[in-house]
């Protein structure tokens, strides 16, 4: 079997999966989010942290509550990583320094998961476990909970303002969703190979007669949830490339299913909530377009020689996964970069020029592709809001998306959200590149004009771009263990993150204040409740199209004038950038 067949059979068995899984796991996301019931263990957990579950929860308080828990998250893992030295189950090994421990506090929080150490060496399996595995469960819930948030915004019709309560999604989509996945997704990977161990090394002895010293733990189940979560941080320094982590191909194709598989589902939940099935279909298509372009662009780009060594070789495998090859590789980090993943089972900044371009591309396009746990969604979200304001204004009438008007108030808070980033990326990448100090951080900077100088420059705009969107990945080429780069970058995940969420609790908040076109008449269906038990009055059905004059939020239309939106904010704002960057090195 060649190469192209196999690649073609991982896509399938890919897409096979996400098939499957697609309305049971979507409608069950919508069922979690909208019950009235509490189970046992969540009560006892309300109880324990005097949470009220029947209280609702206005925009502020909603994302005081995120701000709140996540900055306490925060100062315990940068704790816990500090004291590591001095707590059992770490093996001996010392605390982490402060800069690197509040970047990787941030970075975990963050849902980022950007690695400025080798974990084998550096984290002890305790810190592993009751730090940054717990975190990489909590930040996917909290991006969860901020989406369905938003959808509730979009779905109430009693102008109460009330999204829900914080507390009950964080617990909900943790216990109900994110363990049972986690779990399943471990066994598997266990029964493929993958270690989970309490042990911190082994000793053993290969063929040649040498003593080998091999670094394990519990890598199966924070692998499990480091893609399922979309979070991204490994265990080992080799990340998904590692056999300790990703023993066999159906083990590669297993992570590439679960971490596409949430963002994917969500589409779904959307839909359910909503009461209209098109809405998420059509938000589907246009992640799928983006996705399918991107895999098609980094597969036939890595599979052309671009040297001699390459043509030697027969296509660029440098940095490449033997085990895997260039099919599940290209497959692998579209996956990973599309949404806000950032684990790889390749190195990145061995890619071929122009697929380094496309990883970096897919970051850059807000991570929308299918994007992150929670914040694809949002995110997406977000630009339709967008689009229809433009489909407004090319049709003279006032924009509305499902019954709700987009007035100045929810533009300005849409466009604010679509300008974080950048700002974020394009500042951070200009100040590193005036500083000398960045130079020295580069493997092989080279003189200016250079290709290793242009080089350097994508590992730099990479770097903040991976911070900002809290994807996590980077080119290996540029070390980031200084000052600078550990408390800029963590800003940069900080920001990214925290500022977004605000922004779209109060486009949230903006929404839910307003009574949809045709509420005030218009039957109550079956009612829509929120996680705080509070129903949010009326139906669940939109009645976006009731009108003719009304641009629809569904179908071939709307679908392209969404994917034009969202490649067009990305081009025009980054295609300087791009241009300075990968595709000056793909030219040359």
């Amino acid at each position: 079997m060649n190469d192209t067949v196999a690649g073609l059979l991982q896509v399938a068995a890919v897409l096979m999966v996400l098939a499957v899984a697609y309305v049971p796991l979507g409608d069950y996301m919508a069922a979690v989010y909208r019950s009235r019931r509490h189970s046992a263990p969540e009560r006892i957990l309300y109880r324990l942290a005097r949470v009220d579950p029947a209280s609702g929860q206005t925009w502020r308080a909603y994302a005081g509550s995120v701000l709140a828990f996540s900055l306490v998250s925060i100062l315990l893992l940068y704790a816990l990583q500090r004291w590591q030295g001095v707590l059992g189950g770490n093996g001996h090994k010392p605390g982490i320094p402060p800069a690197m421990a509040l970047n990787t506090a941030i970075s975990f929080v963050t849902n980022t998961n950007w690695q400025s150490y080798s974990p084998e060496t550096t984290m002890g399996n305790l810190t592993q476990l009751l730090g940054l595995t717990v975190a990489n469960f909590l930040s996917a819930a909290v991006g969860m909970a901020v989406a369905v948030a938003l959808i509730r915004g979009l779905i109430a019709r009693s102008r109460t303002g009330v999204l829900g309560n914080f507390w009950v999604d964080l617990v909900r989509g943790t216990l109900r969703v994110l363990v049972p996945l986690a779990v399943l997704i471990a066994l598997v990977l266990v029964a493929q190979g993958a270690v989970q161990s309490w042990h911190s090394s082994v000793d053993y002895t290969v063929l040649d007669g040498r003593a080998v010293h091999s670094p394990i733990g519990p890598f199966a189940g924070q692998e499990a949830i480091k893609v399922l979560g979309t979070n991204g941080g490994g265990t080992l320094a080799a990340n998904s490339a590692h056999p300790f982590s990703n023993p066999t191909p159906l083990t590669n194709v297993v992570q590439i299913a679960a971490l596409l598989l949430i963002p994917v589902c969500l589409t779904r939940t959307y839909s359910t909530l909503v009461g209209d099935r098109r809405q998420g279909l059509t938000l589907l298509a246009v992640m799928a377009v983006i996705w399918g372009s991107m895999l098609a662009v980094a597969w036939s780009l890595q599979t052309r020689p671009t040297g001699l060594a390459s043509a030697a070789a027969g296509a660029n495998l440098e940095g490449t996964e033997l085990r895997f090859g260039i099919p599940g590789t290209a497959l692998f980090a579209v996956s990973t970069t599309g949404t806000s993943t950032g684990a790889v089972n390749a190195a990145h900044d061995s890619l071929a020029a122009g697929t380094g371009g496309a990883a970096l591309a897919n970051m850059l396009l807000g991570e929308v592709a299918p994007g992150g746990v929670g914040s694809g969604l949002y995110g997406i979200l977000v630009l339709a809001l967008i689009t229809v304001f433009i489909g407004g204004l090319l049709v003279g009438r006032t924009p509305e998306f499902l019954g709700k008007k987009v007035t100045r108030r929810e533009i300005t808070l849409a466009m604010l959200y679509v300008l974080v980033m950048p700002v974020l990326v394009l500042t951070g990448t200009s100040i590193a590149i005036i500083l000398s100090s960045t130079t020295g951080a580069m493997i092989d900077p080279g003189p200016p004009g250079t290709p290793e100088a242009i080089h350097g420059f994508s590992q730099v705009l990479y770097a903040y771009a991976s911070a900002a969107n809290n994807n996590g990945s980077a080119f290996g080429g540029l070390t980031v263990t200084s000052d600078w780069f550990q408390l800029s970058l963590g800003l940069a995940m900080f920001f990214g993150r925290f500022l977004s969420i605000i922004l779209v609790l109060a486009l949230a908040g903006s929404l839910a204040n307003q009574r949809p076109r045709g509420g005030e008449s218009g039957a109550a269906d079956a009612p829509v409740v929120a996680s705080g038990g509070a129903a949010l009055a009326g139906t669940a059905h939109a009645p976006a199209d009731a009108d003719s004059g009304i641009l629809p939020t569904h179908g071939v239309l709307f679908g392209a004038l969404l994917l034009g939106t969202t490649v067009l904010v990305a081009g025009l704002t980054f295609f300087p950038a791009l241009t300075l960057g990968p595709i000056a090195e793909a030219m040359l």
